[in-house]
């Protein structure tokens, strides 16, 4: 049984790359023997090509590709297959594309022979807050949006979601104990929201029931980013 608690904390926090090629191989070389993840994000990846991907993992890294896939169940067939193929350990899909989509995701995978790649859900975007989601049309409650979803993903066979930090617990007791629940919006004290609503400090999302935490900008836009890796890990 997967026990997320026996992985180091160093080990499940990843690292977000969404900036030029140069300098997100600058950044990986600076943690190379430190973080165990980094991610892929659009910025990134509709920059520099799936080549990004392989880059990373001969540099010792896992490899999540956050592309939100959210099309045809054809068309994330697809794509599913060509991140899996390109090396990719985790990727997400919108679970708002319904349960043929995200079916079609992890069918794309075993096309690739890659059965064993993460997949994760999105839920509700954790720049979203809840008066943004009533913008939308949805009329139930934020944490009911949210839960509903994560169901949805469990159902279509999804490793895990991606939520915000303030849903963990609450999805921990849904998903049971092997569910992967990724969740930016995490903080160190003291930093600045940025673009961020619902948010968390990595000790919170942690003790909330995260398997894995999504940090980028306190860590890539730091002055020396090893050193902001370590200050997080060190105030855990």
């Amino acid at each position: 049984m997967l026990d997320f608690t026996a992985i180091p904390e160093r080990e499940r926090i990843i690292v977000a790359l969404d900036c030029s090629g140069e300098e997100a191989l600058a950044i990986a070389r600076s943690l190379q023997g430190r973080a165990a993840w980094l991610k892929v994000g659009m910025t990134l990846y509709y920059q520099e090509g799936p080549q990004i991907i392989a880059k990373l993992k001969d540099m010792g890294f896992n490899v999540f590709v956050d592309l939100k896939f959210h099309d045809i169940p054809y068309q994330v067939y697809g794509a599913a297959t060509s991140v899996a193929r390109a090396g990719a350990d985790m990727f997400t899909l919108h679970t708002i594309g319904g349960l043929e989509m995200m079916r079609s995701a992890v069918d794309g995978l075993i096309e690739a022979g890659r059965p064993d790649v993460i997949t994760l859900g999105i839920t509700v975007l954790t720049s979203m807050s809840e008066e943004d989601l009533e913008l939308t049309g949805v009329t139930r409650s934020l944490p009911d949006q949210v839960r509903t979803l994560a169901q949805q993903a469990q159902t279509a066979g999804l490793t895990g979601v991606v939520a915000s930090p303030q849903e963990a617990a609450m999805l921990r007791k849904e998903l049971g104990r092997e569910a992967y629940i990724v969740t930016p919006g995490v903080r160190p004290v003291g930093a600045s929201l940025d673009d961020q609503s619902r948010v968390a400090t990595p000790r919170q999302a942690f003790d909330n029931g995260a398997s894995h935490l999504v940090i980028g900008r306190p860590i890539t836009a730091a002055a020396d980013p090893a050193e902001a890796f370590e200050s997080i890990v060190k105030g855990l």
